[in-house]
Parts: structure tokens; sequence; C-alpha cells
């Protein structure tokens, strides 16, 4: 090239740099104009941009295993004191999970399934729970129980096994910690493993090996500490100590907390299996309840060496009195199968509303866009709404690092989460997304199930999920990251015949169903009868056996009635404050090698 070939193309270079940098000015200056935050660098050493809290900077911030937690003293009585410090950090946290108004949305018909009648609680304060943690619930403001926990928690106080499945956001991981940390309330001094009190703990010479009384295993390391974080709540001024283990994290700092102790356990697979190998570590002969949260993940293929040496392992306490709860939003036939095989025969299944069913909360709105268009009209439809909590779903990991990239690029304040981030990578995109530094996270399946943030008030599909990759029931779970706990969210799914053709049957179905606007491009898909859908996805109930009878006729009303026959979805239903319950959590992979993968 000649000098001045050379020289003309570096003046291009130049004006398209400088127009580059003009348009990302503009675009900053109408986002900051509209309420949005300022685009903050995320280089994965340190989050920076303006001045970093202490807590959010790489080096400082604390693992969420190492939350703060009660300390039990030996010589406290049934409830130990007050911590001020502590009760702000567990239940005054501004970004914490409330209940919103439009709470009757989520009043389903509910059957259960077993020898045993259930007989719902209409009130925390007539279920016979323990003092201390009607005191916790209170603190939780919750306020009233939601249908999968005014089931559920009579039947973990009688001693059933439970399999128990209800719709996204609808209160699941209060619905079994409730019942079974307050089963332990009280006979902890008995049950549990002798510990130092944490005053007088050495490590030098104190350390115990842990023996828990509950386990809870989940398929993701945020659920799993979502999970903990609701543990450390409901388990204040007990002497019931949560701990948490996951991958990704050290394993020394984790191995340290388990040798102080530990009555409910938290794990994520992987690292299970890892601390079952050392019996001076861990065992399990103590374990009174084990609980699969996202069971029908947890039960699918890559899980099933693990969920085998959980339920066979050596030590495992056998007594009849050990109770196996299985938990999750969405549960197809092949997993209800393998649950029955670990199940006690007289099992109660609880089934609020349609397994894999949605509500209508969530706002969903479906539009075609080409393949080519996708980044430009997700930038139309982040910059011409109101600054929120944005989850922006894609497909691959690939994918997820390239949207990030674009909308930082055109000014955007936007994080990124996926399986191939490290441990310290994920725990910091997702703090940074929950204290809404950046509102906008790009995620891949990892964060479909599970995934708790306050205020996610619009969730984007840019790739609808195929039904190679979990098809409906992803999509289900994707949507549920908005409209918890009765709130308001909004859904939106960029649809294109090319790549989503195979999902269109089955998202014309769950609009339908939840009485949502099918658009005219999806009218080809619509079924023979509207008004009878035939869902043969695996998640129906066609070969159940019949419903128990109404266990209180029109008790709950708004679809709280238990058995074939309950109440008008419309009566009735629950009346509530605006403060409320805390919601479940749960996820899906883009691999097979799902240990290492969550």
């Amino acid at each position: 090239m000649s000098d001045f070939g050379a020289a003309s193309k570096d003046a291009a270079d130049g004006e398209k740099h400088v127009d580059k940098d003009k348009e990302l000015a503009d675009n900053i200056a109408m986002l900051k104009e509209a309420g949005w935050s300022n685009p903050v660098p995320f280089n994965y050493e340190t989050v920076t941009g303006g001045t970093a809290a202490p807590d959010e900077t790489r080096n400082e911030a604390g693992w969420l295993a190492n939350a703060a937690i009660y300390q039990w003293e030996d010589d406290y009585g049934d409830v130990g004191p007050r911590n001020d410090e502590l009760e702000r950090v567990l239940y005054h946290d501004a970004d914490q999970m409330r209940a919103g108004n439009a709470i009757k949305a989520l009043s389903f018909e509910v059957a259960t399934y077993g020898p045993t009648q259930i007989s719902p609680v209409r009130e925390f304060a007539d279920a016979g729970l323990h003092p201390a943690m009607l005191e916790n619930i209170k603190s939780c403001l919750y306020v009233a129980p939601t249908p999968i926990q005014a089931y559920t928690i009579p039947a973990v106080l009688t001693g059933l096994d439970v399999v128990a499945c209800a719709q996204t956001g609808s209160g699941k991981t209060a619905a079994y910690l409730i019942p079974v940390l307050s089963k332990l309330m009280g006979k902890a001094r008995m049950l549990a493993a002798p510990r130092p009190g944490a005053s007088r703990y050495n490590p030098a010479t104190d350390r115990v090996r842990a023996e828990p009384l509950v386990v809870v295993v989940c398929p993701t390391r945020e659920l799993a500490c979502q999970i903990f974080d609701e543990c450390r709540r409901l388990c204040y001024r007990t002497m019931l100590r949560p701990c948490v283990i996951y991958g990704g994290a050290p394993s020394r700092a984790q191995r340290e907390q388990l040798e102080q102790g530990c009555d409910i356990l938290i794990a994520t697979p992987g690292r299970l299996a890892d601390f079952m190998s050392n019996m001076n570590l861990l065992s399990f002969n103590r374990l009174k309840f084990t609980i699969i949260d996202e069971a029908d993940e947890m039960l699918s293929t890559g899980w099933e060496d693990i969920i085998e040496k959980l339920f066979a392992g050596s030590d495992t306490n056998a007594d009849a009195d050990h109770t196996y709860l299985m938990f999750s939003a969405t549960f197809p036939k092949e997993a209800r199968r393998l649950a029955r095989e670990y199940m006690d025969t007289d099992y109660i299944r609880i089934k609020v509303g349609r397994v894999g069913s949605t509500h209508q909360n969530i706002t969903q709105q479906v539009v075609y866009v080409d393949e080519s268009e996708k980044n430009q009209a997700l930038w139309d439809l982040i910059s011409s709404g109101p600054p929120q909590r944005t989850l922006v779903f894609v497909n691959t990991k690939a994918k997820c690092d390239i949207v990030d990239d674009f909308l930082f690029n055109k000014g955007l304040p936007s994080t990124s989460i996926h399986s191939d981030r490290t441990q310290r990578e994920r725990e910091d995109a997702l703090r940074s997304f929950r204290t809404a530094r950046t509102p906008i996270m790009v995620a891949t399946g990892v964060s479909a199930r599970g995934l708790d943030v306050a205020n996610v008030k619009h969730v984007i599909n840019y790739d609808l999920p195929s039904t190679q990759h979990d098809g409906i029931t992803e999509y289900i779970h994707r949507i549920g990251r908005t409209a918890r706990i009765g709130n308001d969210g909004l859904a939106t799914s960029f649809y294109n015949n090319d790549r989503n053709d195979d999902i269109g049957e089955d998202l014309v179905k769950i609009l339908l169903e939840s009485k949502q606007v099918v658009p005219d491009f999806l009218q080809d898909k619509m079924p023979d009868n509207p008004e009878t859908i035939e869902w043969h996805d695996g998640t129906d109930d066609d070969s159940e056996p019949e419903a128990n009878g109404d266990a209180d006729a029109g008790g709950f009303g708004g679809g709280f009635d238990s058995g074939a026959g309950a109440g008008d979805p419309s009566a009735g239903g629950l009346e509530l404050n605006g403060d409320g319950w805390k919601p479940e959590e749960g996820f899906t992979a883009d691999t097979e090698d799902k240990v290492n993968a969550w």
C-alpha cells in the first residue's frame, strides 16, 4: 500500500473511532437523562468505576459461604439473645425480596396424592411452629403461607416424605425450611453433635466432624448460596448452625466452617461428593432430613452417580424417622418415576396448579426478530424503557460475552455470568447485579433456575431455548426470574422461524394458559381447541392416581382447596398488605458435564 493509501486508511479509521466515541457519549447522556447509571468496567481483576464500596472489590469481598451466621454459646437457653448488627444484615437489606400486591395470581388449585389427607394451614401461628421460628418468620415479613407452604408445612411436621411442585417464585424454599428447622428447634441440643461455643473455639484443638441433621442438595452454586441466606434468617437465635459448600470457591475455607460444627448443610453435588469421601470431615450418621431442590434437574442425566451416593451413603442414618423431600417447579414423568424409587411408599405428592405452568403476574410478549437484527432490537427494547433490573438470556457462553460487550459498548451498565467464569467472577457479577450497580445482566442457563434477585422487572430471551436443551421447561424457569412472590414483571422473547420453530407450539400453549396475547406470526401454531389444551409434554398427570378429596372445603378459596374439585380461582384468596414472603430458587446447564459446569 502506498504512503498515501496508508494515510487515507488511518484517517478513515480515526474518523470511525471518533464517530464511535461520539455515539457512546451521546448514548450515555441519553441513558443518564432517562435514569440509567453509567456503565461499570468489569475487568475480572477488580470491580472498578467510580469509588467502589469495600465489599465490591474482588480482593476484599467475602465469599458467600462465609456470610455471617448467628454464633451460639453453650450457656444460652432455648433461644439466644438478640444481635442488632446481625439483624440489620439478615432482615433489613434494601435489596431483599419483598412480596408484592399481586399475590392472588399465585392462587392455584392444589391437589395432594397419597394415603394421608393434608389439612392446609391458613396462618403460620396456627401451624404448631416453634416460637423462635415464628419470630424469625415475622422478621422475614412473611405474612401468610403461600399455597405450597400451606400444604407442605403440615405434611413435613407430621413426618411425611414429600414431592412438591409449584410455580417459580411461589415460596418453595421457605416451604421446606420452615417446618424442617422448626421440628429441630428445641431438639438440637439432644440431636446435634457436640461442638464448642463460638467464643472459645480454637481451630488448633476444637475442630469437630460435621454431622448435619439436614442436607439440602441443589444443582447450582448461586442457588446453594441463596438457600443458605434463607437458612441464616430462619436459624437466627437458635442452636442450629447452617453451612454451605459449593464448587469454585476455596475448599479450605468451607472445611473450616464445617469443622466448627454443622447442623444444616446446603451443598452442590460435586463439592458434596468430595467432602463425603472424607469421613473425618463429614458424616451423615445423624442425618434426619434429605432435601433435593430442583429435583427434576437433580434426577436428570449427569447427576446419577452423585444422587446414588447421597441416598446410599455408607454411614447415612437409615432410621425410620429419616425424611426425604423433593421440590421443583417442573417435574417430567421420568423424574417422578426416579423420585418414587427413593421415597417412602406412603409419600405425599403436592401439586400446585399444572406442573410446569407459570402465572399471570408475568406479562409475556413474543416479538419476531431476524437473527441478524437481534442486537439492534435488544438495544431498542432496553433503551426505550425505564431503567430497571433486566436479565437477558442467551444460549451459549460465547454469545453471553458478545451480547454483554455490545450492551456495554452502547453505554448500558451491564455484566454477565456463565459457567466458564470463575466462581469469584460469578459472585462479583451477581453482587453487582443484585445491588443494581450493573442493573443489566446477560446470562446462560446457569441463571435460568433459582436466581432470586429483588426487583428484576424484565426478562429478555435474546435466544429462546431449543427443544434439544429443555425447551419450554427452561423457558418457564427463565421467565420465573421476574414477577416473584406477588410482584409484577415482563418477559420479552425474540422469535424467528429459522431458530425457534421447534418451540413454537409449546410457547403458544403457555401463552394461552396464562391468558397472554398470541402474536399473528404464531397463529399457525394454535392448538385445535384453545379452550382444552392437550400438553403431551411429560409434565402433565395423565396417569396419576386420583387426588385426595377436599381437605377443607372452601377454606382457602382462590384455588387453595385440596383435591380434584378445587375452588374457583377467582374467588376469595389471600389478602396481603404489601409485605410478604421469600421466594424459591433453581437452574439448567448447556453441557452434559453438569457436576463441573455448575
